[in-house]
C-alpha cells in the first residue's frame, strides 16, 4: 500500500501580530527575514494520520509532497524525521507564489506521474490562508473520491472508514481506495521525531520535480494566474480603541451617567 501526505510550508503561524507585516499595494505578505519556515500544523495531523495506519500493522510506504520554494526542504525533512519514507519536493520559478488551483493542478499531475497511490492525504486547510482547497481539487483533477475533516481513519482491505467532524457531532463514511482525505485537528497531538528517524532521515531519498518535468505547462499557468488573480486587497487590520472615563460625586450619578453614554450609543 502507498500513502502520500501533502504538506506546505509556512510562516510560523504563532509569530505575534506585532511583527506580522504585509505588502499593501502588491497585496503579498511580507516574509520575515532569519524566521524559519514551519510545516501548516494541519498537515503535520495528516502525517501522523499516516503513521497511526502503519502503526496498526498495515504494510505500506509513505510518502510527502510539497510544492514550493527550496526552502520547503526543511519541512520535507521534519516529515522524514517524524517516519515517512521519501519524498517529492515540487520547485518550480514563478509560480513560488502559486494559489491553491494552480497548486492542486501542478500537485495532481505530479502524482499521477509518481503513483499510483492507494491512500492521499492532506491538512484539512493550510494554515496561513486557511483556503482549505488544495486536497478537494487534486481529488477532482485524479477522479477520486474525498472525504473531509476526519478525526480519525482506519484502512480495512480496498477500502477506508473514515470518522470525520460535523458542526453538530460527527459521522462515519467509508469510502474505496484510491481516494483523498483531508486531516481535522481533532485527530490529536502529531508525534515527534525521535533521534533515531532524524539520523535515518539524512538517507531517505528526496526526488526533485518541476511543472515541466509532469508536463504541465508552467509558462501557461503563471499566465493564467495573473489573468485570474482576483486579490481585492490585503491589510493587517486596524484596531482602535476609544475609552470614556465617567466620574461622578455618587455611584447613582456614575450609574446615570453610564446608562446615558449606553442609551445614546444604542446599546440598550
Amino acid at each position: 500500500m502507498r500513502i502520500l501526505v501533502c504538506i506546505k510550508s509556512i510562516q510560523n503561524p504563532e509569530i505575534a501580530a506585532s511583527v506580522f507585516r504585509v505588502d499593501e499595494a502588491r497585496k503579498e505578505v511580507i516574509p520575515l527575514d532569519g524566521l524559519p519556515l514551519v510545516t501548516s500544523p494541519f498537515d503535520e495531523q495528516a502525517i501522523e494520520a499516516a503513521l497511526r495506519i502503519r502503526d496498526r500493522g498495515q504494510e505500506c510506504r509513505i510518502s510527502v509532497i510539497s510544492f514550493g520554494p527550496a526552502s520547503s526542504k526543511a519541512a520535507i525533512k521534519r516529515a522524514l524525521s517524524m517516519g515517512a519514507d521519501d519524498a517529492i519536493q515540487v520547485m518550480d520559478t514563478g509560480l513560488e507564489q502559486a494559489d491553491s488551483a494552480t497548486t492542486a493542478r501542478v500537485l495532481a499531475k505530479v502524482i499521477q506521474h509518481a503513483g499510483p497511490f492507494d491512500l492521499i492525504l492532506a491538512g484539512r486547510q493550510a494554515a496561513d490562508w486557511d483556503a482549505g482547497i488544495v486536497g478537494c481539487g487534486i481529488a477532482e483533477l485524479l477522479h477520486m473520491p474525498i472525504v473531509t475533516f476526519a478525526y480519525a481513519l482506519e484502512v480495512t482491505g480496498a477500502r477506508v472508514v473514515v470518522e470525520r467532524v460535523l458542526d453538530d457531532g460527527t459521522e462515519t463514511v467509508e469510502a474505496p481506495m484510491p481516494c483523498v482525505v483531508t486531516i481535522s485537528n481533532e485527530l490529536g497531538e502529531p508525534r515527534k521525531a525521535t533521534l533515531k528517524e532524524t539520523m535515518r532521515a539524512a538517507k531517505k531519498p528526496i526526488e526533485v520535480a518541476t511543472a515541466e518535468s509532469a508536463d504541465v505547462d508552467s509558462s501557461k499557468l503563471r499566465a493564467e494566474q495573473e489573468h485570474m488573480r482576483a486579490r481585492v486587497g490585503l491589510y493587517v487590520p486596524r484596531k482602535e480603541s476609544k475609552c470614556d472615563l465617567i466620574s461622578g460625586a455618587t455611584a447613582e450619578e456614575i450609574a446615570r451617567q453610564a446608562i446615558s453614554k449606553l442609551a445614546a450609543s444604542k446599546l440598550i
